[in-house]
């Protein structure tokens, strides 16, 4: 039976004798967000606003009601039907306006939710069907990002059932932007019969260019294909908990020492977890695997980095001082600048 089908072997972790911490109480602390989309994670007002500028049409009237549709329509129950979701943010956002309103109300909303450092993920190359070319939307992206206080950066997705080809163009691209504000690159899109390994030039081009890498992996597909991203040179996992299928994987991935982007309630969205109460974070806690808490998609998923990580202490038992040493962890591995991270730590430290 899968890990993520099984009830969490991992143990309170001495939780019992310290109080859990509210959602309220968790935007009090200093936090890393690792993993989110900014196509996932719009305002619900933003994005009834931007699909009244371009003549779409929403399906729900106000915000609040608009919120409500995401919130019921979460359950997808697979990564292909969550995914789906993302016609309809993509379709707005696609004018270089939009793209940098979202990117700085994003950064603000991560701000607002007490983290400390932050890097956002977008696949430009979804709005070129559009009508909007993708280094236009990647530059509207940083710019808004920029306008922002929060210590953040952009990686650049790249989408992975796209031919090698196309995702090596948008390795180029990203590497046009280095210096600018883009500081990793990563694979997205549905997993289940597109490795990474097909995308092996992307992934160098990116690593030569210095531009950290990362990769969704073990989420709708086996737990192998975590170990397959690790020898092509990611140091991160996007998601990853299929990888507790197998203690032989387990072992691989904690020799590695690579990093899990770790994204609770999206897993049980698109089907990768069963439920909050079973997730694999607190058995991929025990193992001693690297990871930490992030959001995914705030809209889509209705949720915020701090309700994650009060929720990982209401169903899975874990203390608090083991998910902030987790966010220490995060900022470690995060693709920013060192100075950005040497103070995301202090504070941490110091909370």
């Amino acid at each position: 039976m899968s890990a993520s089908h099984k009830q969490n072997p991992c143990p309170p972790d001495g939780a019992a004798s310290e109080p859990a911490l509210d959602a309220a109480a968790w935007v009090q602390r200093p936090k890393v967000l690792l993993h989110e989309h900014l196509d996932g994670g719009l305002r619900p007002q933003t994005l009834l606003d931007l699909c009244r500028a371009r003549g779409l049409k929403p399906p729900a009237d106000t915000a609040e009601a608009l919120g409500d549709w995401f919130a019921t329509n979460a359950h997808a129950g697979s990564l292909e039907r969550y995914l789906a979701g993302f016609a309809l943010t993509v379709g707005a956002m696609a004018s270089a306006a939009a793209c940098e309103r979202v990117a700085f109300e994003a950064a603000e909303d991560a701000l607002a939710d007490g983290c400390v450092l932050a890097e956002f993920r977008m696949a430009p190359s979804l709005f070129a069907p559009l009508g909007l070319r993708p280094e236009a939307a990647l530059e509207a992206l940083l710019a808004g990002l920029a306008r922002s206080a929060l210590p953040c950066g952009l990686i650049v997705c790249a989408m992975r059932m796209d031919d090698p080809e196309r995702t090596a163009a948008v390795a180029r691209m990203a590497a046009c932007y280095a210096d600018r504000g883009v500081v990793g690159f990563d694979l997205a899109g549905a997993e289940r019969g597109f490795p990474a390994t097909r995308h092996r030039e992307a992934l160098h081009l990116a690593s030569d260019a210095g531009l950290g890498l990362t990769c969704h992996a073990g989420e709708a597909d086996d737990g192998h294909r975590v170990i397959e991203t690790i020898r092509l040179g990611v140091t991160r996992i996007g998601h990853g908990v299929r990888v507790m299928d197998n203690p032989v994987w387990v072992e691989q991935a904690r020799a590695a020492g690579v990093h899990f982007e770790v994204c609770p309630s999206s897993n049980v969205h698109t089907g990768a977890a069963r439920s909050l109460a079973t997730h694999p974070f607190g058995a991929m806690t025990t193992a001693g695997l690297q990871l930490s808490c992030s959001t995914d998609n705030r809209l889509i998923s209705r949720v915020t980095l701090s309700g994650e990580l009060a929720a990982l202490q209401k169903h899975l038992g874990l203390s608090t001082a083991t998910l902030m040493a987790q966010q220490a962890d995060a900022v470690r591995a995060s693709f920013l600048d060192p100075d950005s991270k040497a103070v995301a730590l202090a504070r941490i430290a110091a909370a």
